[in-house]
């Protein structure tokens, strides 16, 4: 393994362009995958940004609801197939419904609205409304959206005329951060409130959903599963974990996103093999006499293709090692400059250096190629 390190030392030259490659590689397929699971996750905004523990939180909404925007009307009344049962709080209504939005300046957008008990030990309580923006939201057609769209969407920057959403007249009383939206902007309200805009469109004796607080993670999930199978036909349960990866997973898929990004990160991945493969194929070939010299020396052939390997392997280390910072600098820079949420879990990171590694280890094996026609006899040539 010494040996190996320092031929990449004094022929660093030669592997650069590998190292480069498998840097350029990496570095593509953590930012594709970070984006992608960034882009995503303001499709879970609501249930993400739920205050207190969500592993121990259950949703309950529509039969088979697949995302938390298209849960349908619901009877308040299913409120007694949730209540009572042990280890489950009294659940709280919740309503999320797209509305109509009349911008100030004239012109319509879609918004979708959140309404929940706006107490402070509520279940549904949005973690970004703050102590005054909840007293502010007791007041009749109140609203509080992200500060991102109210003035580049909404116009709610805009000094003359009045906003309106589905007709009937709002005031906003403040705007929040970090819950941008992909489609129509997420609009804060109280329960009263949603009411009143929806009118017809959400009976005044149903709502979207149901929540409530379990005592532990296992009970919320045993309370998810218990009704489900005894209300399959008219409603469904989740916990807030898994319906937030169900709204991420229905999004990725209805959109084709995910395989659009997965595309560009195959090429940049099929880029760096073949750079790879192709530097190190012509530095093993250009240490060829080297080679012989072993084999002639009585060193098996077995133990210079094991060198090529070790050689990729660290061509994939060092590559990695520096795609890292790189990609922390390109995270910062997306969330600073154009407000995008890179998601750089751990998880994508040690895939996308198991990836590469592996890329690299299997250009390695294409190299040893060269290995193969090295002969002793060559030095008398």
């Amino acid at each position: 393994m010494s040996y190996a390190l320092q031929t990449l030392w004094h022929e660093r030259a030669r592997y650069l362009s590998g190292v480069i490659a498998v840097t350029f590689s990496a570095v593509l397929i953590a930012l594709q995958c970070g984006l992608l699971l960034g882009l995503f996750k303001i499709t879970s905004t609501p249930i993400d940004h739920m205050t207190g523990d969500k592993t121990s939180t259950i949703w309950v909404g529509s039969t088979a609801v697949q995302s938390v925007d298209l849960g349908k009307p619901i009877p308040e009344s299913f409120l007694s197939r949730v209540a009572g049962r042990p280890g489950v709080e009294m659940p709280e209504v919740y309503i999320a419904n797209f509305a109509n939005f009349t911008k100030p300046i004239g012109g319509t957008e879609l918004c979708f609205l959140l309404a929940s008990n706006l107490d402070s030990d509520s279940a549904a309580l949005a973690d970004v409304l703050t102590p005054e923006l909840r007293s502010a939201l007791h007041e009749m057609d109140t609203i509080v959206v992200d500060e991102s769209d109210a003035a580049k969407r909404l116009r709610l920057d805009y000094e003359y005329g009045k906003p309106k959403i589905n007709g009937k007249e709002v005031k906003l009383v403040g705007t929040v951060s970090g819950v941008r939206s992909i489609a129509a902007p997420w609009v804060f309200c109280s329960i009263p409130t949603a009411r009143r805009l929806m009118g017809l469109l959400l009976p005044q004796d149903h709502v979207t959903y149901l929540i409530a607080r379990c005592d532990s993670p296992s009970r919320a999930r045993e309370v998810a599963s218990t009704l489900k199978t005894e209300y399959p036909v008219d409603m469904t349960a989740y916990t807030a974990v898994d319906f937030s990866y169900e709204s991420r997973k229905y999004w990725l898929l209805r959109t084709k996103a995910g395989i659009a990004i997965g595309y560009a990160a195959l090429l940049g991945l099929m880029v760096g093999a073949v750079i790879t493969a192709q530097t190190l194929y012509a530095a093993t070939a250009a240490s060829a006499k080297e080679f012989a010299i072993l084999l002639a020396l009585g060193i098996p052939r077995w133990r210079i293709k094991r060198m090529v390997l070790v050689q990729s392997f660290w061509v994939a280390a060092i590559g990695v090692g520096l795609a890292y910072p790189i990609c922390l600098g390109l995270q910062f820079a997306a969330k600073e400059i154009a407000a995008a949420d890179v998601d750089l879990r751990w998880e994508v990171l040690a895939g996308t250096a198991a990836i590469t590694t592996l890329m690299a280890i299997s250009a390695g094996f294409w190299a040893q190629r060269s290995v193969r026609r090295i002969e002793p006899m060559d030095l008398l040539r």
